[in-house]
């Protein structure tokens, strides 16, 4: 197993490239570093690293991608990476909040914010190293959590957790940001709910209140009293609003009869 990786730092500002360069050079986990000035480049690099195989020299273990770029975009360039039989782990590097979401969807494994602080690229570094030796046959083996688009990051005094999504029971509307519930505590997102809604209805989330959503599979009792329709998760009790009730006693009804999917 090498002991270091190979990056590829991509972003269409020269000085923004040369700061990612040096960082990544600074950095001992880090071995090789290829510069890209745009993403259509970047592809190509990779498209040549896909047809020599991973043992070769042009291989890439992890992409440093910037976001905003003229023509293909830092999200379509991750898009297209997708579909290789073996993609090389991607890392975010923009100045823009608002496409996280969409980032994580397409599995990245972290989503960094300009400008850039050592300590947080740092942890950026660190996790792409765990991930490389998980994917190592002679690593040891799949990191604990699942792969990194079942995890949500929240920040937390400068330091970044990554929450699995299956330990979610239910999330609450904050504005722009969205407060995520676990049965260990709660993180603030700067994710809006509406965004959450859709991009989880795949994994058993769904909307019992304007403000609330829920995990189907954590909903431990249905009571309806004076008209009022509330759900209990744990030691929770949440009022679940006369415009969402028929959808979700239905989606309950479904579930208890295993004819609705499953949260993956």
């Amino acid at each position: 197993m090498r002991d270091t990786l190979r990056a590829l730092a991509v972003d269409d500002e020269e000085p923004a490239l040369e700061e990612l360069v040096y960082l990544l050079g600074e950095d001992p986990r880090i071995g090789t570093v290829v510069p890209a000035l745009d993403a259509a480049g970047a592809l190509r690099r990779l498209e040549r690293a896909r047809d020599a195989g991973p043992d070769a020299p042009e291989a890439v273990d992890v992409v440093f991608l910037d976001i905003d770029m003229p023509g293909l975009g830092g999200l379509d360039l991750a898009q297209l990476l997708g579909g290789f039989p073996a993609p090389p782990l991607i890392v975010f590097v923009t100045a823009h909040e608002d496409f996280a979401l969409r980032a994580f969807d397409l599995k990245a494994v972290d989503y960094l914010l300009k400008p850039l602080r050592r300590e947080r690229f740092a942890e950026a570094v660190r996790r792409v190293a765990e991930l490389t030796r998980a994917r190592t046959p002679d690593g040891p083996g799949r990191e604990p959590g699942g792969t990194p688009g079942d995890q949500v990051p929240v920040e937390l005094g400068g330091v970044t957790r990554f929450v699995p999504i299956a330990d979610i029971t239910y999330v609450e509307a904050h504005g722009d940001y969205a407060r995520l519930h676990t049965p260990h505590g709660s993180h603030l997102v700067r994710i809006p709910l509406s965004a959450l809604e859709e991009q989880w209805r795949s994994r058993g989330f769904v909307r019992i209140h304007r403000s609330r959503l829920v995990a189907l599979g954590r909903i431990e009792e249905l009571r309806l009293d004076g008209g009022n329709l509330t759900v209990r998760i744990g030691d929770r009790v949440l009022a679940v609003s006369r415009r969402n009730a028929r959808e979700l006693r239905d989606l309950l009804t479904r579930r208890a009869r295993g004819t609705v999917d499953r949260p993956r």
